[in-house]
Parts: C-alpha cells; structure tokens; sequence
C-alpha cells in the first residue's frame, strides 16, 4: 500500500473524529480495512489509538465545563464488562467488515441530520435506559473493536440528554474506558501487535491533539460534521458494497 497516503489519511481521520469528540476506531477501522489489513490486526491496532485520541479529546472538552458525570457513571459501568465480553469474541472477515459498513451508517445519520438540542429542552436521564444502552454498545463496541461513540452519541441526542458538546466530552470517555475494556478481552484470546504499531499512534495522536484543541474551541462544529460524514458514506459504501 502507498504507506505515506495511508498516514495522510490517518492523522485527517483522527483529526476530523476528535474535533467532534470522538476516539476516531470506526474511522481508522474502516481506513484499514480498505488497504487490507486482517481484521485480527486492525481491531488493537484501533483500540489502541482509540485511548491515544480519546483522552485527548475528554481532557480538552472537560477543561470547557462540557462533560456530565451523572449521565456517563451508569452507561460506562454497563457498558465495560460487556464491552470485555464482546473482545472476547470473534467472527468471519466478511461478516465483520459488513457489521462495521453498517455501523459506519450510525454517525452518518447522525452528523448529517441531527441538529443540536438546546439547553432549554435537555431532558433527566432514565436510569434503566442508560444501563440498557450501556450493555448493547458496550458489547457491540468490543465485538468491532471500537470505542462505541459512534452508536452512543446519536442515542444521547436523540433522547435530548446532552447537548452538542455534552454529547462529545460523555462520548469521549465513554470511548476510552470501552476501548480499555474491549482490549482487554481481546488480550485473553491473543493480539496482534505490528512494527508500524508507534508510528501509528504518533500520527494519530498528533490528528487527535490539533482536532481536539480545534474542535473544543476554533471550529465550526457542523462543518466538521459534513465533513466527516461524507468521509464516512464513502467507506461505508466501500466495505457494503464492494469486495475492499
């Protein structure tokens, strides 16, 4: 594979996923799977670069008053064993890039048609909900090998529990402790690590600094978001409906 446009894209991927307050897996996944990597490999590999981006992207969206401790406690706490249970799992390549097409589908929705919730009309959180929604992403982030932002920040909004930028400091942490628990379960059935492994996190992490600094404060969130969406639907269609 061309190895210099593969970073290129990397670090635009991380950059573009934390500047809206995500960890950037589904990203590099779908990045990955396009230039054929085994999904044995790409899974860590986005784990990993997941907790480089994601933290980064918390601290920066914490320093701006964003996140909400009450709302985040009870779907993290569901969401982690699951999360270490669906890392322990395997399944077909095919199937696996199909699963990740679809999911792809999720934040494409999201960015392209959900608008911003106004404080005014934030709703309480119900807490059944919330442990309900905890255990079904944590378990299908570990399956994948994702944070889980993806399939968490459209329900947040959805339900009006957070607003934009709640939704992405909640959506940032929630993806760090996932992708740790995802890891983990990954690590008692074996992981690949690669050479290119520290180069990856390098470039990542330096798209995920300048994406999060930018984000929080600089950029136009809804730009970002077509953006990004667009990057998505061409992956998305990629992994469905060809054999990449």
């Amino acid at each position: 594979m061309d190895i210099a446009l593969f970073y290129g894209l990397l670090f635009v991927v991380a950059f573009l996923y934390s500047a809206v307050g995500h960890g950037g897996a589904s990203g590099y996944l779908a990045l990955m799977a396009l230039y054929g990597v085994a999904p044995q490999e790409m899974k860590p590999t986005a784990l990993i670069l997941n907790l480089f981006v994601a933290m980064t992207s918390y601290i920066q969206y914490y320093r701006g008053k964003h996140f909400k401790m009450p709302i985040f406690l009870p779907i993290a706490l569901a969401s982690i064993p699951f999360a270490f249970l669906g890392g322990m799992l395997t399944m077909d390549d095919v199937y696996y890039k199909k699963i990740l097409g679809l999911l792809l589908i999720l934040p494409i929705i999201r960015f392209f048609f959900f608008k911003n919730t106004a404080d005014e009309n934030l709703k309480a959180p119900v807490l059944t909900i919330s442990i309900a929604i905890g255990a079904v992403v944590g378990l299908l982030s570990g399956m994948i090998g994702i944070g889980g932002g993806i399939i968490l920040s459209p329900v947040l909004i959805l339900l009006q529990w957070t607003n934009q930028k709640q939704t992405a400091a909640i959506s940032a942490a929630f993806i760090f402790v996932n992708s740790l628990a995802g890891l983990g379960g990954m690590m008692t059935q074996g992981i690949t690590v690669t050479n290119h492994m520290a180069m990856y996190i390098v470039v990542a992490f330096t798209g995920g600094l300048l994406g999060a600094y930018f984000g929080s404060k600089r950029f136009n969130q809804d730009i970002l978001k077509y953006v990004l969406a667009t990057v998505l639907l061409v992956a998305a269609y990629k992994l469905l409906f060809t054999s990449a």
